[in-house]
């Protein structure tokens, strides 16, 4: 019953932080198409890459203070740099889907542009939401993890699960943390590491 819990409660999360992803790109989606519309259609490849621009500083705003405010960003200066390089990878895909659309099917003309744009809208949120918790904002805690797999997994003193008892009640063979030697030992609760 608790796992039925568990999992409804990690669903809810992910569906109340896709809500608000969804809203944040849903204005982003906005400004990139206004913007790449505004431009002229001749220079389309252009006009995209200034509607992408536009767009993500709008949804870095909106997702670092509101999507995301929750999870910890890796620092402003490298969570930013990320963030920008992942909307980059986003707006290839627009690329793609007008390369697709309008060069390779020949699909020309606003309606074929503006098609691609869905597309690549699309396919570029999914990746978006995937990369940004994976790289950019991560869960609660996941950073501490990061750094703990860093230092190798040696612990500075015992954890919580972890008991320290003196050599004279130890029991022969064990190993003690203090010094090494095998006439004392570490009593663990649950699994234990050596140093």
């Amino acid at each position: 019953m608790s796992s039925i819990r568990e999992l409804y409660g990690r669903f809810r999360h992910l569906i109340h932080e896709g809500g608000k992803f969804i809203v944040v790109g849903g204005i982003g989606t906005i400004v990139t198409f206004a913007v790449a519309n505004a431009l002229p259609q001749s220079h389309k490849y252009i006009a995209v890459t200034v509607a992408t621009v536009v767009a993500t500083v709008i949804t870095y705003i909106g997702n670092r203070f509101w999507t995301f405010k929750h999870r910890q960003g890796q620092g402003t200066t490298r969570e930013s740099a990320i963030f920008f390089i992942l909307n980059g990878v986003g707006l290839l895909i627009y690329y793609a889907c007008i390369w697709l659309i309008q060069d390779v099917a020949g699909l020309k003309g606003k309606l074929w542009y503006n098609a691609a744009l869905v597309i690549g809208t699309g396919l570029g949120t999914l990746f978006r939401f995937w990369s940004y918790r994976k790289w950019v904002w991560l869960a609660p805690g996941s950073l501490g993890l990061a750094d703990a797999g860093e230092s190798g997994g040696r612990d500075s003193g015992p954890g919580p699960e972890q008991e320290r008892l003196t050599p004279a009640d130890a029991p022969q063979g064990s190993v003690n943390q203090v010094n090494g030697s095998t006439d004392g030992q570490v009593r663990h609760v649950g699994s234990h590491r050596r140093n």
